[in-house]
């Protein structure tokens, strides 16, 4: 009789651990180059995101998630304050490919949304690009709806930008 594999143990946590924020853009810049073919300049806009976090993030109505398996990191998501009063945007969702299948990225954006529900936001924003379709079904299970889209010439290659919005 063949063995049973090992249950993974996956938590979320806060990305509140020394090392979090660095591996966040890290991965963001190995992993999308390597899926997808983007540059250099898709790295720059992660931590250009996670350090304006760093620096002036409010934790009352701002946070940061870690997804772990067995003890290591595997993904990560960010909710930070819009310009707009009222509206949150979700930010650097990853799920790193060993990982996939184990429902983190849902469990990602369940938390953010139930953060953002709690911290009083009205709405949740998203930007994006149509190449990445699992991240697409997670939004439209939560109920996000795409507002727009528009030609993106950037991270090296020809992308279609999208925003989608869910009104809580």
């Amino acid at each position: 009789m063949p063995k049973e594999a090992p249950q993974r143990q996956a938590v979320i946590r806060r990305a509140d651990r020394p090392g979090d924020l660095g591996w966040v853009v890290m991965a963001h810049g190995e992993l999308y180059a390597r899926q997808f073919g983007f540059s250099t300049d898709f790295e720059v806009l992660v931590a250009k995101i996670v350090g304006d976090y760093a620096a002036k993030h409010s934790p009352a109505g701002e946070a940061a998630w870690i997804a772990e398996v067995d003890g290591e990191r595997a993904g990560c998501v960010f909710l930070v304050a819009d310009d707009r009063p009222g509206v949150a945007k979700l930010r650097v969702l990853l799920v790193t490919p060993a990982a996939r299948g184990l429902g983190l990225g849902t469990r990602l954006v369940e938390q953010s949304l139930a953060f953002a529900r709690e911290a009083g936001y009205r709405q949740v924003t998203l930007w994006t690009t149509d190449n990445l379709v699992s991240a697409r079904r997670i939004y439209e299970h939560f109920g996000f709806t795409l507002t727009t889209e528009e030609p993106h010439a950037g991270f090296g290659r020809a992308l279609v930008g999208q925003h989608w919005d869910l009104d809580l």
